[in-house]
């Protein structure tokens, strides 16, 4: 039996809150797409051991300092002065070295890096390699204190680096690595640009017959990064050091020389650092040589 007609018919005014309630679900949805859509990934901090092997060969009587911390080379060296019978001229002999930086990284994100760790060295300046030692510890920050971002300023960066060497002894020494550099992007995407930067070192030793002058670089670079994600940055400048006293005697004269550095990294999407490989030569006053391969390990990446 066939309903009443009126079973059969929707009242007019539950129709009318029917279709409002289409057209506001139909309203509403996109906006709560779009929100979705704007709302920022959940990203943490990375975390990894940027591990950094070097090989270095440097001549007889001169010390090999450049970028890196001069602490350990200047503490190597002056052990070997030390080292030498009492009536040998204190002259440094020819030497390589091989040193394996350790230090645990935490990018707290994409401006501030937070980093400490050891190193361990074994060195030859005689017919044999030392035994592999931890030869310091060292606790620093990296921060960009102001950011191009496709302003008419560059990216300004700021690296402060406290080193000590271990064990502790007569010789032993504590130093403070500073750089600041400058960086000037041509695209939006910061994929080529120039540097400019300067870094000055300090170091104290333990004890009053021996003194370190501090060291300072200035240079000029540039860096250019392929749609393969390598990069290339290069830089050249000069370095000036103040010279070391041991006792008496100044087996490490003062210098100003040129100083270049040339490094070539692989990159990911995100500009982590995959793999890269650093090359320097400083002239101190003659040419030392030092390749330094990193392989960073991450355990946690964005």
């Amino acid at each position: 039996m066939a309903g009443s007609g009126r079973d059969r018919v929707v009242p007019r005014h539950m129709a009318a809150v029917a279709a409002a309630a289409v057209s506001l679900q139909l309203a509403v949805a996109p906006a709560l797409a779009a929100d979705d859509d704007d709302a920022p990934a959940q990203t943490y901090p990375n975390i990894y051991l940027d591990l950094r092997t070097s090989y270095g060969r440097t001549p007889a009587g001169v010390l090999s300092i450049g970028f890196a911390s001069p602490t350990i080379a200047v503490l190597s060296r002056l052990r070997e002065l030390a080292a030498l019978p009492p009536l040998q001229a204190p002259t440094l002999p020819a030497s390589q070295s091989v040193e394996l930086d350790v230090p645990l990284t935490i990018d707290v994100n994409d401006r501030v890096s937070l980093y400490g760790g050891f190193s361990t060295t074994t060195s030859k300046s005689g017919a044999g390699w030392s035994s592999v030692d931890i030869t310091s510890w060292n606790v620093g920050f990296q921060a960009d204190i102001y950011r191009q971002d496709g302003g008419a300023l560059p990216t300004l960066t700021l690296q402060t680096t406290l080193t000590r060497s271990v064990p502790s002894g007569p010789l032993a020494t504590t130093s403070v690595n500073t750089v600041l550099e400058a960086s000037y992007a041509f695209d939006a995407d910061e994929t080529r640009g120039v540097l400019a930067g300067v870094q000055f070192t300090t170091t104290a030793i333990d004890a009053d017959r021996a003194a370190i002058r501090p060291n300072t670089i200035g240079w000029l670079g540039g860096y250019y990064q392929w749609d393969s994600n390598w990069k290339l940055t290069g830089r050249a400048g000069l370095q000036s050091f103040g010279g070391a006293e041991l006792l008496r005697f100044t087996p490490i004269d003062a210098f100003t020389q040129p100083i270049l550095r040339i490094d070539l990294d692989k990159m990911d999407d995100n500009d982590n650092r995959l793999f890269g490989i650093t090359a320097q030569v400083s002239w101190t006053p003659k040419p030392a040589y030092q390749l330094t391969v990193r392989t960073p390990l991450y355990l946690t990446k964005n």
